[in-house]
């Protein structure tokens, strides 16, 4: 079994140099425009030099419509080039592969923060969104293939497509929010086209050593997990991607629905015929041994997310002290400074019950 710090090699683009992923983390320091910040910068910057194999941005959206936060990274404009350029060519300094998460929130958008409806694959009462017509679900899979050249121009070594927690993709995913009757709704097939689409079209109009990760979560948020199941395999099969991040809440729960309990969600993923496409997990792994422990029951590396917050050189000090266990909450503010995190970001962070000391 390999350990957390044996190299892991992708299809596409330079290798890990470790198991160690930075999770995509909000952290709202961005400018209003989406360019990126000093602070931002200073924050992956800090990540990449504590030892992670591959730093991601937070989800950094691909249209102006489909923002999700307030100081949210940008990548629907050449103006946010500049800016990705700069903290792409930190995190290679580094020897940490350099990958930006392509978002759209859908309907998950604040109607006061996008100026307009937000949009959905269907009419949404409940959030006031607006269906996609065809030719606007045409345009979003251009735009985030847009959005992908962007990063590729700006010297980043690939894209993690995000169609996780109830996003857009994830919102056509679903079969309970896309109630469509054209070719990207009804069955499994049709619900995941706008997924596929932007895979092959990342995958013909890049260079050929750009990484593609795609992210997915298999509950909440109208999914089920055969479905999911099903779309992971699928990317495994055709081979288009370099490596699937199941993003699940907590590593070592049992799914929510009854008919999969017996067996740990986790697992589900890990028995799938994965040929060379790699398969990561995320979801409260604060420690040494639930890392080891993940790679255990089968998986090829581990994303630290709130761990990755409270500790910039997690890797570190994990291959100093294969015991270690992040620091107990909460913690105080100018100890989050310590770790490179913003002011913006910690406003954000003492939103986070039990976060921050007050």
């Amino acid at each position: 079994m390999p350990s957390l710090f044996t190299p892991l090699s992708f299809n596409h683009g330079p290798d890990m140099k470790n198991r160690f992923m930075l999770a995509p983390l909000t952290n709202t320091q961005s400018h209003v425009d989406g360019r990126l910040s000093d602070d931002e910068l200073n924050w992956l910057d800090m990540r990449a030099k504590g030892g992670f194999g591959l730093t991601m941005t937070c989800a950094s959206h691909v249209q102006a419509v489909g923002q999700g936060f307030p100081g949210q990274l940008g990548v629907f404009s050449d103006d946010h080039v500049e800016g990705l350029t700069r903290v792409a060519a930190a995190i290679r300094d580094q020897d940490s592969v350099s990958i930006v998460q392509l978002h759209h929130a859908g309907n998950r958008s604040p109607k006061d923060l996008i100026g307009e409806a937000p949009v959905c694959p269907s009419d949404d009462e409940e959030t006031g969104a607006r269906a996609l017509s065809k030719s606007e679900v045409e345009a979003l899979t251009e735009d985030f293939i847009l959005a992908a050249k962007r990063a590729e121009l700006a010297g980043f070594d690939g894209v993690e497509i995000h169609g996780a927690h109830g996003y857009i993709i994830g919102q056509f995913l679903s079969p309970d929010i896309n109630q469509r009757n054209d070719e990207y709704g009804g069955s499994l097939e049709n619900r995941s086209r706008l997924l596929f689409d932007i895979i092959q079209g990342v995958r013909d109009r890049c260079r050929a050593d750009f990484n593609i990760g795609v992210r997915l979560s298999p509950e909440r948020f109208g999914q089920r997990l055969a479905d999911i199941r099903e779309v992971a395999q699928r990317l495994m099969s055709e081979a288009k991607i370099d490596f699937l991040d199941m993003s699940l809440w907590d590593v070592f729960k049992e799914p929510e629905e009854e008919e999969f309990k017996g067996r740990s969600l986790l697992s589900y993923f890990a028995d799938l015929d994965r040929g060379n496409v790699k398969l990561g997990v995320a979801g409260k792994i604060n420690s040494g041994p639930a890392a080891a422990e993940c790679l255990a029951q089968g998986v090829d590396f581990v994303l630290i997310g709130r761990a990755a917050i409270l500790h910039h050189d997690f890797p570190v000090q994990v291959e100093k002290d294969p015991d270690f266990t992040a620091v107990k909450l909460p913690v105080s503010a100018d100890y989050l400074r310590s770790q490179g995190l913003g002011e913006d970001f910690l406003v954000y962070m003492s939103g986070w019950k039990g976060f921050v000391e007050v």
